[in-house]
């Protein structure tokens, strides 16, 4: 009986999560359609990448230190709150700065959401069921990649942007419905929330600091996680030029393409899921991501649709392995106390990294070839990604992806 209600409430997590999954990509969908119909430009469109990363900049120094001391699950749902009424504001807008300015205004809400989710679901998901409750949630994230778009697409043929908008801020505010009946998972005493002060958040950014140095082997494998995963971001970011032009797919085969990816994804984490409890933390991580880059190796040698379709294929199927993992890793091993704050810092330096490999791209890509430069980036990540493998296989550090390893273990091993 009590195993029923546990997985109760895991499954209320799961569908506040995948509910608003899929309401971010039905967003996705429509903000590109709203920025380019207003525009007419693709420098615009590219533009989305960017705010996210530059409003995580301005925001991550101090959103870990509100986050860690207040209740998790109360920031999650005043952010699901803020985007609802956020998005239902876009079909109001009148011009592209104010777009733009919206946009911003949800990128503020997400960069409080991520760190607040990570910590709130490692409190209320036992040790022993956070590889399958991972393997879950990216199944879910890999559904919403699918029907997201499709609900998406068909309300704007049904009906217009402006009621899609709409519609897509309920898909937020039924998110903060399911969240609102799960328990708080913590006691917050207000008298002991310190102020957010310039003060608080350098004694906090000191104490994330001093914790990366203290477990060395935890920091270098999320490091090193993280600089493969900007590897491929920076390909993602060249996409739909390089199948359209060096390639020579034309969209309807682009589109087919993301779909394929899409079911790869879809694929790889209902397996997973099902398998979780049999498959090695550490084969998940390890394995999982050699074989996530030979998909992105496959598709920047590729000269055909269906070299690049096999790539893909490969790519969205241990995606989810390594996603599931490393989120299983992290949640083992880095304090609930401080996880907001670990993880906003580790935020940071990934969006400034984002920025400047996104600037490198570009300027690669005119100076040499857009080819040479996917084919540079792919072999760059494959490099890693075996360092990373090497690491992670090496006997001496088996303790570390035990499945019932938690922060408190390999705090004393990492001493």
């Amino acid at each position: 009986m009590e195993k029923k209600k546990e997985w109760r409430k895991l499954a209320i997590l799961l569908a506040s999560i995948g509910i608003a999954n899929i309401g971010d990509f039905v967003y996705l969908v429509v903000i590109n359609i709203i920025v380019f119909d207003m525009t007419g430009s693709a420098a615009a469109v590219a533009g989305l990448w960017i705010v996210s990363p530059i409003v995580n900049i301005c925001t991550k120094f101090w959103t870990g230190s509100f986050i860690d001391y207040r209740s998790k699950r109360a920031v999650m749902m005043v952010t699901y709150g803020l985007r609802a009424a956020f998005i239902a504001l876009l079909p109001l807008a009148p011009n592209i700065a104010i777009i733009y300015l919206i946009l911003v205004c949800l990128s503020v809400a997400q960069s409080f959401f991520t760190p607040a989710s990570m910590t709130y679901t490692t409190m209320l998901v036992p040790v022993e069921k956070r590889k399958r409750f991972n393997a879950i949630r990216s199944f879910c994230s890999s559904s919403a990649f699918i029907v997201g778009p499709a609900i998406g697409g068909a309300m704007i043929l049904a009906t217009s942007i402006s009621w899609t908008l709409w519609a897509n801020a309920l898909f937020f505010v039924v998110a903060a419905i399911f969240l609102a009946l799960l328990p708080k998972a913590e006691k917050i005493n207000q008298a002991t929330v310190p102020k957010l002060t310039v003060a608080q958040v350098a004694k906090d950014f000191t104490a994330v600091a001093a914790f990366l140095r203290n477990h060395q082997y935890i920091t270098f494998i999320y490091v090193v996680f993280l600089l493969v995963m900007l590897f491929s971001f920076a390909m993602d970011t060249q996409e739909v030029v390089f199948t359209q032009q060096v390639v020579g797919l034309s969209q309807v085969e682009y589109s087919l393409l993301v779909s394929i990816t899409g079911i790869g994804s879809i694929v790889g984490a209902a397996v997973l899921a099902l398998f979780a409890n049999h498959i090695p933390l550490r084969h998940m991580i390890g394995s999982g991501l050699l074989l996530m880059t030979a998909g992105y190796l496959m598709y920047a040698f590729s000269w055909s649709f269906w070299s690049i379709a096999a790539g893909f294929i490969v790519l969205g199927l241990f995606n989810v392995f390594v996603n599931a993992g490393m989120a299983t890793f992290y949640q083992n091993h880095i304090p609930v106390k401080m996880m907001g704050r670990v993880t906003s810092m580790m935020q940071l330096g990934q969006s400034i990294f984002q920025i400047l490999f996104i600037l490198a791209v570009g300027v690669m890509a005119d100076w040499f070839s857009l080819r040479l430069t996917i084919v540079v980036l792919a072999l760059a990540m494959a490099v890693l990604a075996c360092l990373f493998a090497i690491s992670v296989f090496r006997p001496g550090n088996r303790p570390f992806f035990e499945d019932q390893t938690t922060n408190e273990q390999t705090g004393q091993q990492a001493r």
